[in-house]
């Protein structure tokens, strides 16, 4: 059975980030993931997740109006100081992962920024190595972000073979991919190997994941078929109040204690 995490950037938004922790405890979440933390004192996560005995998986290298710095080329000291900044919160909360954001790249740097990409990932998987975490680069759609650097699964399992470290791996949003290029259950079983986080959202709206273009049912049929023993993070944008919306996940054993 598919194990669901809530993405605590998207859902539970009705609260402050460090009150999201226990709501998606009180809704049946066994794991959660975080975004943009920063704000908020490590040691205060760290506390709130044991108090509900949740497992910490990822955080996202810190915002920037460019949305990431891995890829952009002459920005690779502020790339170091960002990423560092990353792997001593995440590790100070216990998390596993950290997405790196590739950021926004004019077309005529992307061939640079292919370079200058592979050898920020380099540097930074030894160092999160050491900490035994795992870094995920994602490609995201062109309609929700132009220009971003990554956006095909294709292109980011390249990514990963060129930097050819084992704590490199894909983030696949189902989201993203269907918008991208489609043939969703293809596409992950082939890229399966390189694979270390799945999440999830219905297209177009980025709503629920039980309307839209994609059969959910079966894309967590086809994952439970894999053998992918990860977690899917839902993140997605509630169409309403968060808790209301979760009556698709019941089913997979997402429901209030107590229920």
């Amino acid at each position: 059975m598919p194990r669901f995490a809530a993405n605590l950037g998207h859902l539970f938004t009705e609260r402050p980030l460090i009150e999201r922790i226990g709501a998606a405890a009180a809704a049946g979440f066994a794991a959660v993931e975080l975004q943009f933390p920063y704000e908020v004192a490590p040691s205060a996560v760290k506390a709130e997740l044991s108090r509900h005995n949740l497992t910490q998986l990822g955080i996202n290298t810190p915002f920037c109006p460019e949305f990431g710095l891995a890829a952009l080329p002459g920005r690779e000291r502020e790339w170091d100081a960002a990423f560092k900044h990353a792997l001593d919160y995440v590790t100070a909360i216990g998390g596993t992962a950290i997405h790196c954001m590739a950021g926004v790249v004019p077309p005529e740097q992307r061939p640079a920024a292919d370079t200058v990409f592979v050898k920020n990932l380099e540097r930074a998987a030894a160092d999160a190595a050491k900490a035994n975490v795992t870094l995920l680069i994602e490609p995201i759609n062109q309609r929700d972000r132009p220009n971003y650097f990554l956006n095909r699964v294709e292109h980011a399992a390249d990514v990963v073979g060129k930097v050819a470290a084992p704590n490199v791996r894909i983030q696949f949003d189902f989201y993203h991919v269907q918008i991208m290029g489609g043939d969703l259950i293809t596409r992950f079983n082939k890229y399966l190997p390189l694979i270390g986080h799945v999440q999830i959202a219905a297209v177009p709206s980025r709503g629920e994941p039980d309307e839209g273009e994609i059969n959910y049912a079966n894309v967590f049929d086809a994952i439970d078929r894999s053998g992918y023993a990860g977690w899917i993070g839902c993140e997605y944008k509630p169409r309403r109040r968060t808790e209301d919306g979760l009556g698709w996940a019941k089913q997979y054993g997402v429901a209030p204690k107590g229920s």
